[in-house]
């Protein structure tokens, strides 16, 4: 098992201020997912709520073949993570997966969710209530359960039963000071987990949870772009994410509604 970071209680505090910013900049861009908005202009309001704030963005320039150019991932429909704004227009019938963090007062905090444009197939709705559905089980699962891999087990199996699959390719992650910290936080129960990347359930840590799922094969490719992640097979993926801190009292959503 890895070295655990534990945060205190003040840490975590601090922690739930950057989280409620990341809750508003959802907030403000659900208020805008219509047919005909562009990610761009989703991803141009959140920066300009986070420059008010006083708030870093946490995904603009983050290293890879090209720098990340903006502040949140967005991700249409066969889209899993990392998509990049731009000019593409939100049709009716589409989800958009829409991930953004900061860093205030020097902490973390990162969320994502699944939104549907209007009206969208009963089917892909099912896999956004899945998705939602597989996070809140990890949440309530975290304040019962002694090991990670306990809960990543649950997970897996939730989403399989509902005939979708789990996506093994990215994982979630310890969050603090650094948008990703240890340890990983996978949404599956591999032998690795048990045998060498488990961890315990204590109160102090704090970790990013992100289940993607995806309505056919797990498996995704890597786009012309260097980053946006798409399913291999073409069909719908659906990704939710809070940052959430263990307490005394149980598990804390710190990118949830105040």
């Amino acid at each position: 098992m890895d070295v655990q970071v534990l945060r205190s209680a003040r840490e975590i505090g601090l922690m739930r201020e950057a989280g409620l910013l990341v809750w508003e900049a959802h907030q403000r861009a659900a208020s805008l997912l219509k047919p005909g908005v562009t990610t761009g202009q989703i991803d141009a309001v959140i920066e300009a709520f986070f420059e008010e704030k006083g708030a870093e963005p946490l995904f603009k320039g983050v290293p890879g073949h090209v720098p990340f150019p903006a502040v949140t991932c967005t991700s249409v429909n066969e889209e899993v993570v990392h998509g990049i704004p731009g000019d593409r227009v939100l049709r009716e019938g589409d989800i958009l997966s829409l991930d953004t963090g900061c860093r205030l007062a020097g902490w973390c905090g990162d969320a994502a969710a699944t939104y549907p444009i209007g009206q969208i197939d009963r089917e892909v709705q099912r896999l956004l209530d899945v998705t939602k559905g597989v996070l809140d089980l990890a949440i309530e699962q975290m304040g019962k359960c002694s090991l990670w891999s306990e809960v990543a087990a649950q997970m897996e199996k939730f989403v399989k039963d509902a005939g979708f699959s789990v996506v093994e390719a990215f994982v979630g992650h310890g969050i603090g000071r650094k948008m990703h910290e240890e340890p990983q936080v996978p949404n599956f129960a591999s032998p690795q987990l048990r045998r060498s990347g488990d961890f315990r359930l204590v109160p102090g840590l704090v970790v990013a949870v992100e289940p993607m799922v995806n309505m056919g094969t797990k498996r995704v490719r890597t786009a012309a772009d260097h980053w946006t992640q798409v399913t291999a097979d073409g069909q719908p993926s659906a990704h939710f994410e809070h940052t959430i801190a263990l307490t005394e009292s149980g598990p804390l959503v710190l990118t949830a509604a105040p």
